[in-house]
């Protein structure tokens, strides 16, 4: 377990942070990641003056991969409720989506599984070339637990939604933004400066219209907590079955969870398991 800080705050000025992620060579969703991300959110919402935060990785080829396959599953199962009343994998998503700044995923690299978890429940995602966005979890026998199947089905409408839930695969930057996986994609080398620029333009605007507005847009399209509990009770009940260890023992035998493994086609790497 590491104590290092997952999450690295820039407070560009008072009403604009940036959040760099970073967590070993391909950005493991982790335990420590829960609890900091925690810490994290409970900053966001005490600061006065903040109206936008910006997150993004350190690490050019993943922004998040995953949730990490090999966590202490006893210490996750021991995890005290946040203040949503949630286990905090779940509560952490649905703080995230509710604080009263604009967030905004400046993705660059992979994002699947909670990865992918974490940029649906902000605000905003912008995406690089080098994007790829999905979630794989049906492929190695569980049901997703940070409720993609709520986010997505409002967000790139039902079918679409069971596109991406059900088929496992990969969805590059062009195809995501195509299908409102992503706002839009930025060309090679334009991410970071659109986004800033895009950042620094909602920080100058008056805090309470802002936080106003985001409360009214997502008054229209609310997710009710009890979405977000269902699903992660599922990810519990149908993660780590027996059924499908060799399934997923194949895929850490191709690279799981390493830089230059079954993490860069991932899509193709969990149908050639099935």
């Amino acid at each position: 377990m590491s104590n290092d800080a997952q999450f690295q705050v820039h407070e560009v000025s008072p009403s604009y942070w940036q959040v760099t992620f970073a967590n070993g060579e391909i950005n493991l969703y982790d335990v420590d990641s829960v609890e900091q991300l925690a810490d994290l959110l409970t900053r966001i919402e005490q600061a006065p003056d903040l109206t936008v935060v910006v997150f993004r990785s350190a690490n050019p080829d993943f922004f998040m991969a995953h949730w990490d396959m090999l966590s202490d599953q006893d210490r996750v199962a021991a995890m005290q409720p946040g203040p949503t009343g949630l286990h905090p994998y779940a509560d952490n998503l649905v703080r995230l989506s509710r604080v009263p700044a604009v967030t905004v995923a400046s993705i660059d690299g992979r994002a699947r599984g909670a990865g992918s978890e974490f940029v649906l429940a902000t605000d905003i995602r912008f995406a690089g070339p080098g994007a790829v966005l999905g979630q794989f979890e049906v492929a190695t026998g569980s049901i997703p637990g940070g409720n993609p199947m709520g986010r997505l089905a409002r967000l790139v409408g039902r079918g679409r939604a069971m596109e991406i839930l059900l088929g496992a695969d990969d969805f590059p930057a062009e195809l995501a933004a195509a299908y409102g996986y992503v706002n839009r994609v930025l060309r090679a080398g334009e991410l970071d400066g659109f986004v800033d620029a895009f950042a620094r333009r909602i920080a100058g605007f008056d805090k309470v219209a802002v936080a106003g507005v985001k409360a009214l847009v997502d008054a229209g399209a609310a997710i009710p907590d009890e979405e977000a509990a269902a699903s992660l009770a599922s990810f519990f009940r149908t993660s780590g079955r027996p059924e499908n260890a060799d399934r997923v023992r194949r895929l850490f035998d191709r690279g799981l969870q390493r830089p230059d493994g079954a993490e860069l086609d991932l899509g193709r790497q969990v149908a050639e398991q099935s």
